[in-house]
């Protein structure tokens, strides 16, 4: 009996530590920091015209050999994470708070050329709702002396500090609706958890 008892004993204390082991591993494999890719080089993009995508010198012209699109597209976070926008090519990262959906955004707002290049349309300035908006990836906006500064990549690391669903968009015109289609593009949610 006495064999019995300790053998149980020497089982449960086992389960119970496996267990514990397991919780606090679980917990370990949960990233507090997310990544999405906001636009991406494509080196066989079509529009490269067979020439090899060489950004060595200076950037092609025209968002050549540049895929408009958002990798995911949704993410599901917890309230206090961060999501780490890793921006290739020339765009412009707006978030809108929860609840807005792409036919909300006014794209009748354009930012005025003074501020960002007009190119692909321009970029949207719609601040109803707007709770984060990324540079221009080229401007010479308060910058004295005039200089101008090009930015074709960079990483936006936005933290979200409240539950919600919140909007991510490309806000040049012509990356977020598609000027033959009409459809919208680009565009996104991060889906913000309350702390379990």
């Amino acid at each position: 009996m006495k064999r019995l008892a300790l053998f149980l004993v020497f089982v449960l204390t086992f389960l119970r530590i496996g267990l514990s082991a397991s919780s606090v591993m679980a917990d370990d494999h949960r990233s507090d920091n997310v990544t999405v890719s906001f636009g991406l080089w494509d080196p066989n993009k079509a529009d490269l015209m067979g020439a090899p995508l060489d950004r060595l010198l200076g950037d092609p012209a025209m968002g050549v050999g540049v895929n408009d699109i958002i990798i995911p597209n949704k993410v599901t976070i917890e309230e206090g994470d961060t999501v780490n926008f890793i921006i290739g090519g020339g765009h412009v990262l707006n978030i809108y708070d929860d609840g807005t959906k792409p036919k909300d955004i006014d794209t009748s707002v354009i930012e005025p050329a003074a501020n960002c290049p007009t190119t692909a349309g321009g970029v949207i300035n719609d601040p109803i709702n707007r709770i984060y908006r990324g540079p221009c990836f080229s401007t010479s906006f308060g910058t004295t002396p005039m200089t101008t500064i090009t930015r074709r990549d960079g990483v936006e690391v936005v933290q979200f500090t409240k539950p919600g669903r919140y909007l991510v968009i490309c806000s040049r015109l012509n990356h977020f609706i598609n000027s033959t289609t009409g459809k919208f593009q680009m565009f996104g949610f991060v889906r913000v958890l309350g702390k379990k």
